[in-house]
């Protein structure tokens, strides 16, 4: 394998990542034209498809830690066991996760607060994503092995068509179907992007024979990735969960200008810090074959380094965002009052973003090192406390609305990024590296 580089690993990351916010950009952009309350729809159902597939989460971001941390240790074998176990455990429980989105749609969205027009969109729309999730699935973890293999580009390739078919399938079902065309645009895009990934996988990196690896069934195996992953995916979820929750508040105290504010600023936002997810997934690559290679300091600086750069780009995607925001608040709405919402909260989110920018980077190396509770045991205290709860007072309490809400988005991405970078600093992660 050739010498991997940040920059090497990033970039196509980067491209493959944004491709990929695009399924849900292009979704809601096409939809914005049909309908607002049918572009919200979308929002509110991918945050529920967010929530639910958690044991994804826990498969795939163990499998990352443990392929690179195997591969940089030579041990190929464990990662061919490790890859062909993540695939099988993936696409079963995506069936199951498949069946439950089909059968309990309405009443996961009535959860959370959806009604009239809203929940009849968004219940449409879930049917069918939700429903064929197990693609979702699939597609995660054969990206996730092919990644740790280095071959980033093949990845960010076969997302561009991805989207390009996306796109195209938008265009020509959403003017006649509405959310229902929306959603079966991203589930023909997905189904081809998995017979894609499953080619390249067996064509390029292993072989069918992965599959004799699980016989006997490698149950200790299996116990290292939950130890691993159960940690891990818990800081997603309650990051998610919190999410869901303040999302319910919402929708059942602010004003629907408020929540379509929320919608298209979140879709603008995603581009800020886009840099940042890139190089945190390039850094936990490198820092875990690092880690399995036993170059401990190597792997210090180069957290460092990698949090550096992403801070300083999200900066300046922040002061292009801000200088440009009018033009990019009008791609999505010509409503006056939403516009307003969407200029003030892009003003107030520069300091949400270098709190977000040190989680996703910060987090994303102790991942690669394999410390992955630590980061969980913040997220407890601060994404409720801070996040939901604060979210709760300001916004309804003292009746500051969407406003009091991203105060208190920030203050919890803050807090959380300082608890990273001090104990990325204490080194205590050089003790958690699960090859021997």
């Amino acid at each position: 394998m050739k010498k991997l580089t940040l920059f090497g690993l990033a970039w196509p990351i980067f491209i493959e990542t944004a491709l990929f916010m695009l399924l849900g950009f292009v979704d809601v952009y096409i939809l914005s034209g049909y309908d607002d309350l049918a572009a919200s729809s979308v929002s509110t159902a991918n945050q529920t498809v967010s929530i639910i597939t958690i044991v994804f989460n826990i498969l795939s971001t163990a499998s990352a830690v443990m392929i690179s941390q195997y591969l940089g240790a030579k041990q190929q074998k464990s990662a061919s066991q490790v890859a062909a176990l993540s695939i099988v455990l993936q696409f079963f429980f995506g069936i199951a996760v498949s069946a439950a989105f089909l059968l309990f749609n309405r009443p996961i969205l009535l959860l959370i607060g959806a009604e009239g027009q809203l929940l009849d969109y968004a219940g449409q729309y879930l049917s069918i994503v939700g429903g064929s999730i197990f693609l979702q699935a699939f597609i995660g973890a054969v990206s996730v092995i092919i990644r740790n293999h280095g071959l980033t580009k093949i990845t960010m390739f076969v997302s561009l068509g991805m989207n390009l078919f996306n796109t195209a399938a938008d265009l020509l079902l959403v003017p006649s179907m509405g959310v229902a065309g929306a959603a079966a645009a991203t589930c023909a895009s997905r189904l081809v992007c998995s017979v894609v990934l499953a080619v390249i996988l067996f064509k390029k990196i292993e072989s069918f024979a992965m599959f004799r690896l699980l016989k006997p069934f490698p149950f200790d195996r299996l116990k290292e990735m939950l130890r691993i992953g159960v940690p891990s995916a818990l800081e997603t979820f309650l990051y998610n969960l919190s999410q869901l929750v303040i999302t319910s508040i919402v929708l059942r105290c602010l004003t629907e200008n408020e929540l379509v504010a929320k919608t298209y600023v979140q879709n603008i936002t995603m581009f800020f810090y886009l840099f940042a997810v890139a190089i945190g997934q390039a850094s936990q690559i490198l820092i875990g074959h690092l880690v399995g290679a036993k170059e401990f300091d190597e792997a210090y600086r180069q957290g460092r380094r990698s949090h550096g750069i992403a801070l300083l780009i999200t900066l300046l995607c922040c002061a292009a965002g801000l200088l440009f925001r009018t033009q990019l608040i009008g791609i999505f709405t010509d409503n006056a009052e939403v516009a307003a919402i969407c200029s003030q909260i892009l003003l107030m989110n520069v300091v949400l973003e270098v709190g977000r920018t040190t989680n996703l980077v910060v987090i994303a190396c102790m991942r690669g090192a394999g410390d992955v509770f630590f980061p969980t045991l913040c997220a407890i205290f601060s994404n409720w406390a801070l996040s939901v709860l604060g979210s709760y007072l300001l916004a309804v309490v003292c009746g500051w609305g969407i406003y009091g809400m991203w105060i208190a988005l920030a203050a919890d991405e803050c807090v959380r990024g300082v608890l990273m970078v001090l104990r990325w600093k204490s080194g205590k992660w050089r003790t958690k590296a699960i090859t021997s």
